[in-house]
Parts: structure tokens; sequence; C-alpha cells
């Protein structure tokens, strides 16, 4: 008895551990977006806009090629998506610039479409550890 009692308590603890995780009603999103190809960029920046409206709050680090995203001199490039990061921003959402990857690129921060901010190790990293927060990467 003793051991079928013991059985059961270590299954029942087991039971959490194998359950999915959820997100939450409201738990953050940050979007780590690498990439300046149309199709990805347009699935991270629409997913993020979708989430956003059910009641996320979205974070999206444009890092690598995605800064170049962000860049008004590119705005013929990308049109579609600066429209999007415009709309998120104007919802709230936050869109931060990667500064090395602006470097690498020759973006500057005046090039930056208006309400992009550029990150620093602070900023960033409050956005990708906060509580709760859910991380894609594309």
């Amino acid at each position: 008895m003793k051991v079928i009692a013991f059985v059961t308590g270590i299954w029942l603890a087991a039971i959490p551990l194998s359950l999915p995780v959820l997100a939450g009603n409201n738990d953050p999103l940050f979007v780590n977006l690498t990439t300046n190809q149309a199709h990805r960029s347009n699935m991270a920046i629409g997913f993020s806009k979708a989430q956003l409206e059910r009641g996320h709050p979205i974070t999206i680090f444009l890092n690598d090629q995605g800064i170049l995203l962000a860049s008004k001199a590119n705005v013929e490039q990308y049109r579609e998506q600066q429209a999007i990061l415009r709309s998120i921003i104007e919802k709230g959402g936050v869109i931060i610039a990667c500064p090395a990857c602006m470097k690498q690129y020759g973006v500057s921060e005046s090039d930056l479409l208006e309400g992009i901010k550029v990150g620093n190790p602070d900023f960033t990293g409050e956005a990708l550890f906060r509580d709760d927060s859910k991380t894609l990467s594309w």
C-alpha cells in the first residue's frame, strides 16, 4: 500500500512537468528579427501585430540584417514592412534597433523610422527578461 501511495505521489508530482506551457492572456512577446527577407520579415512583423491586437505587449528587436527594415533609406524596398512597424509603434508596441547592427549596415539613428528606439543592454534586457515574457526568432 505504501508503494502505491509513493508511486501515485511521484506520478502526480510529475504531471505538471509534462504539460505544455501556455501564454497567459497578456504575456509579453519579444521577437528577435534577424532577416530582411520579405516573406520572413512579414511573418514576424505580422504575427507581432496580431498578438499586440490580442493584448500582448510586443517588443521587436531588429537584429543583424533586420535592421535594414527600419531605415528610411530603404522605404521603396520595405514599404510594406515599414507600414506595419509604424502601426505597431502607434498601437504601443516597442521596436528596438541593435546599435552594433546599425553600425555594421550603415544605418544611422537619424535614418531610423520615427519611434524606433536604439537598444542598449539595459533597455533591451528589460524587455527580453520581463516576467512571463515569451520569445520568438525569425
